[in-house]
């Protein structure tokens, strides 16, 4: 079975042999009374990688989301949320707007719709926080942040981003021979965004393979987050050994992570040619999330169905924008040429047996 649906984009597995011995996995106490071993090194390890102050782990980008937006409700802000912006970034808004936030939402990576936007609600004598994804597993594209945070501190507001896709994959000085650039970084790095007024939440479970997830800014921004935090105190911090897969992944990213990343920019590459030259084209660019969207809804299940016969894993699921039926593969480093090939024939017989049985469904996008 070819598998297509695994976000281990760097391949990065984390066996209890890899790992440093443990002998509990949790200390007992929250991360406000005393940090699990190992926290200080990762969270400089991040920080450093990401062109940060510094960082501070938590369990999930869903706590951390949860913490920092909840923290807004004091301040004098309103939030601009890009209309793309993951969910787990959308709940923390809510959480947000439920306690008074003023919330207005901008079409997906439109910088005059966000100027726009932002006017509105400085009227009001509020700063912006700007809310949206480094970069959208969507359509495969980075969020024009340059612009965004230029917005943001030109009201004197700041941007708040989920770099969950971009950690590990993209970083700085993007080439066209080196799309996602070095480092892995992330976005913040491939942008070449410097100086106050970014704050990044991002979880290492995707490009690092471990499920744990920082806040990384400023050192002002993170030591007040350090003191008001509620998930801190009141939920458990991330475990021993994700921490000291954590400390494995991102040594590994220094020894290994470029050759890694160039694999997965050459798979991309080739899956994306095999499907053009089998006269189908997918969303994604380079990201490692290639999406063939518009199907309607019961082709795309017929499609997944025979594509499992045939015996390739895809990830069937509703595309956000436009609000259609999607059907998803997701490449790793792990993936072989041989493997990308066969996959890509297989894929193109299936879609082009529906696109003979049904021409009206065949859809490009």
């Amino acid at each position: 079975m070819l598998d297509f649906t695994s976000a281990l984009y760097l391949g990065f597995r984390h066996g209890s042999k890899s790992l440093h011995p443990w002998n509990r996995l949790t200390l007992g106490v929250p991360a406000a009374v005393t940090p699990p071993p190992g926290t200080a090194a990762v969270e400089r390890g991040l920080a450093s990688i990401q062109g940060c102050e510094g960082a501070l782990v938590g369990s999930s980008t869903l706590h951390l989301f949860w913490d920092v937006l909840g923290m807004v409700a004091s301040e004098p802000v309103a939030i601009l949320l890009d209309d793309g912006a993951y969910p787990i970034a959308r709940w923390g808004v809510e959480r947000a707007a439920a306690r008074g936030v003023p919330v207005r939402r901008f079409r997906h990576h439109d910088r005059g719709a966000l100027e726009r936007a932002v006017r509105d609600v400085t009227r009001l004598g509020r700063r912006p926080l700007i809310v949206a994804d480094g970069l959208c597993p969507g359509c495969g594209g980075p969020a024009p942040l340059a612009a965004y945070a230029a917005i943001a501190r030109r009201h004197g507001g700041a941007l708040l981003l989920d770099d969950t896709q971009s950690l590990g994959i993209l970083g700085s000085g993007p080439t066209a021979q080196r799309p996602y650039g070095g480092g892995g970084g992330g976005s913040v790095r491939h942008a070449a965004i410097e100086g106050p007024g970014v704050l990044v939440v991002a979880s290492l479970a995707k490009g690092f393979g471990v499920p744990l997830a920082a806040l990384s800014g400023t050192l002002g921004v993170i030591r007040k987050f350090e003191a008001r935090s509620e998930t801190r105190v009141h939920c458990s911090p991330p475990a021993i050994p994700l921490l000291l897969a954590a400390m494995n992944a991102l040594q590994w990213n220094t020894s290994e992570g470029e050759t890694r990343r160039a694999a997965l920019c050459a798979r991309v590459r080739e899956f994306r040619r095999q499907m053009r030259d089998g006269g189908w084209t997918v969303n994604g660019g380079y990201f490692p999330v290639q999406t063939l969207t518009g199907l309607p809804p019961n082709h795309a299940a017929e499609i997944h169905q025979a594509l499992l016969r045939r015996g390739v894993r895809s990830v069937l699921h509703m595309a956000r924008a436009p609000k259609s039926a999607a059907i998803s593969f997701l490449l790793t480093a792990r993936h072989t040429a041989e493997e990308i090939s066969l996959g890509t024939r297989v894929i193109v017989d299936v879609f082009s047996a529906m696109a003979r049985s049904e021409p009206g469904a065949r859809v490009r996008s």
